[in-house]
């Protein structure tokens, strides 16, 4: 925009009277200007006019169209490349003369010894942090890594002292080295560098934090080396990973330095190719002489073999491939390209890295919280990477996610559509990811806790059969909103859908009452917490153990086997016969000549034996006692009986109750009345009848 503006004023500048002796610097762009490639690319580089008729939009250019434009212009950039390459040397000479211009005062053999001056004064400074620090680095670095927590915590302190030093070497050096006055294109040049430097030292620092290549203090590299890998393969990787952040680094500066001394454009891309080849070469060479998986290291087929050097040939292809679009301005596909291997890559390393940096120490038992936290670690960063990357290209494309113009083409609106469906889908999923993880640890840590069959897991049956439903209703919820809104940031108008949705929503609870009826009834009964998986209840003609609790109906295993499924809707009131506790009460009769002390005594030392039978002590809460005489009956006497049990179990106290009670009775000679009937004879009747009446008659007064 720069050049376009000095070439718009061009032509009034010339016109007046220039200056007798201009600055070199005017000198150089006034020859630039005349250049003919220059004022080509000036061209190039203006925006297309706009119509000023825009009462009728002018119909978008066809596919056709477009590529013609799109190879035309790649050809006039290897033209203007090709151009350029004789003009190199003439370029190379005129910047040599311009920094001989600035370095009269000093000699090139000067400025570079200032240039290492500065960066010994940085690692100078840098060296005394370090022996200051000593100690307390060498005490946070021995303490003993075992667990998740204190692994985080070792390689935080590395990073935190890492940063530190790396800090002090950028104040020492390019600080220093800004304090002075200097040449303002000799300052430049100089400042690159140094930033240049400080790049790579911070690329050291993230390589030894990530891949930990040497002995951290007295610990193994494996312990605290945040991506898994053998030991070899890390040293590996940190000395090529350092090599390539080095040359780009020096690269960029040497770039920087041929702008600054006034190349072309044209000449500062050829400069540019040509470090590019290095970073190619470095690249391909990593990939050869990478060290091979374990898999293909032993004895493993031919085939393996062959699939490995395979993809050996074909990532060796990809970057010359990605070279040859860098060359040719295809900056979209090349950075697209880049994306779409860089990012599965990034994904899956995150994904092993996390996995391996919150691992639970050895011989854990229970790895849920790491396993947990690990979730989060890895989906959170890779919810970052994608939307990052979605981003990035957006930025690339010129697409902007948050605005839609009526410049926009139907390839750029779908794209923006894409980019922002990505984005909505990543923010739901990592939301159900946590809300899933959350759940799915809470149920593991119930059922670690009371095990199946405890009354612990009696208590805690309604939470684990209400944390599934509600799992099931979030995923359902969030997978809804996400799916509208990706459709919505697609184009697609959502008004008309949720409005059928809703119409159809309302046909649907007309058409079905009883279903909506069952399932509010049953979401109610488990907000009630009327009844639980694995309790006994009754509800009318109904009744069983509760099986399982489905979306709108419950199974009941009837105690001879059956199996009931009565929809919620049917259920009215429960009798739940499994809650908390149950009293028996039982009944027993003895005959009239009965002590009734000895019997009450007798009673409560059964109660008393009972409580004490290991087999019947943890299901007896109070124990058997005899509460009085019930009533007198036509040929006993009835004696009420009671005791408070579990639920479920006083069908078994009953019975060993009654077995004991016999016994101890017989032994203390209190029998059991039963009904008797007693018959006599016509012989013995009449006999009785006749003594009687004499008796009668002799009794009788006279008259």
């Amino acid at each position: 925009m720069f050049l376009i503006i000095v070439q718009a004023g061009a032509g009034p500048a010339r016109a007046q009277a220039a200056p007798a002796n201009p600055p070199p610097q005017v000198q150089e762009l006034l020859r630039l200007m005349d250049d003919p490639a220059t004022r080509a690319w000036i061209d190039q580089q203006k925006p297309p006019a706009i119509p000023s008729d825009t009462t009728s939009p002018q119909p978008q250019a066809m596919n056709s169209e477009l590529l013609a434009t799109r190879v035309e212009a790649m050809r006039a950039h290897l033209a203007a490349l090709a151009a350029a390459v004789p003009r190199l040397p003439q370029e190379v000479k005129r910047a040599a003369g311009l920094l001989s211009q600035e370095l009269q005062s000093r000699s090139i053999f000067d400025v570079a010894l200032l240039v290492l001056g500065f960066l010994g004064l940085g690692a100078g400074a840098e060296w005394i942090l370090r022996r200051v620090t000593a100690s307390a680095r060498q005490r946070s670095l021995s303490r003993p890594v075992e667990t998740a927590n204190e692994r985080v915590r070792m390689i935080a302190m590395h990073l935190v002292f890492g940063l530190a030093y790396v800090a002090l070497f950028a104040l020492g050096s390019i600080g220093a080295f800004l304090v002075f006055d200097w040449p303002p294109l000799l300052r430049r040049i100089v400042l690159a560098y140094l930033f240049a430097a400080f790049l790579l030292r911070f690329a050291l620092l993230i390589g030894r934090v990530l891949l930990s290549p040497r002995v951290v203090g007295h610990h193994d590299p494996d312990v605290i080396r945040a991506i898994p890998m053998t030991d070899g393969s890390a040293r590996f990787w940190y000395r090529y990973i350092v090599l390539f952040v080095g040359w780009f680094a020096f690269g960029w500066a040497t770039i920087e330095l041929v702008s600054t001394l006034g190349f072309s454009p044209e000449g500062r891309q050829l400069v540019a190719y040509v470090l590019g080849i290095g970073l190619l070469a470095i690249a391909v060479v990593a990939v050869w002489r990478q060290p091979s998986p374990p898999a293909i290291t032993s004895e493993a087929s031919e085939r393996s073999r062959r699939h490995h050097a395979l993809g050996t040939w074909m990532l060796s292809l990809y970057l010359v491939v990605l070279w040859g679009l860098w060359v040719a301005g295809l900056m979209r596909v090349f950075w697209l390209l880049v994306v779409a291997i860089v990012l599965p890559q990034a994904v899956r390393i995150t994904k092993r890295s996390a996995r391996h940096l919150l691992r639970p120490p050895e011989g854990a038992e229970a790895a849920n919280h790491h396993e947990l936290g690990a979730v989060y670690l890895d989906r959170g960063i890779r919810a970052l990477l994608i939307v990052g990357a979605a981003l990035f290209l957006g930025w690339v494309w010129g697409i902007d996610l948050g605005e839609m113009t009526s410049r926009d083409t139907a390839v750029t609106r779908l794209v923006r559509g894409a980019l922002s469906s990505i984005v909505i889908l990543l923010v739901a999923d990592l939301l159900w990811q946590v809300l899933r993880t959350q759940i799915d640890q809470r149920l593991l840590t119930l059922q670690a806790a009371a095990p199946p069959g405890s009354e612990a897991a009696l208590r805690q049956a309604r939470i684990r059969t209400l944390l599934p439903m509600f799992r099931m209703a979030a995923f359902i919820a969030l997978a809804t909103v996400a799916v509208l809104m990706a459709l919505s940031s697609l184009g697609v108008e959502i008004g008309p859908l949720i409005a059928g949705a809703g119409i159809f929503g309302v046909a649907i609870g007309f058409g079905s009452q009883t279903l909506v009826k069952d399932v509010i009834s049953g979401i109610f009964y488990l907000l009630d917490d009327a009844f639980r998986v694995g309790e006994y209840i009754q509800s009318g003609s109904y009744k069983g153990t509760v099986e399982k609790l489905g979306f709108r109906s419950v199974k009941l295993r009837h105690h001879r086997g059956p199996v009931f499924t009565v929809p919620y809707g049917q259920l009215g009131a429960v009798e739940n016969m499994s809650r908390d506790w149950v009293i028996d009460k039982m009944t027993i009769n003895v005959t009239y000549d009965t002590d009734l002390e000895k019997a009450k005594k007798v009673i409560k030392q059964v109660g008393k034996d009972l409580a004490a039978d290991p087999e019947c002590a943890p299901n007896i809460i109070e124990p058997l006692k005899m509460q009085g005489v019930e009533q007198f009956g036509e040929f006993a006497i009835q004696l009420r009986m009671k005791m408070m049990t579990r639920p479920g179990e006083q069908f078994v106290i009953r019975r060993k109750a009654y077995g004991m009670l016999k016994k101890v009775f017989e032994e203390n000679g209190i029998k059991f009345a039963f009904p008797t009937v007693q018959v006599s004879g016509r012989d013995d009747a009449e006999p009785a009848a006749a003594h009687q009446a004499l008796k009668l008659i002799k009794t009788a007064p006279p008259e």
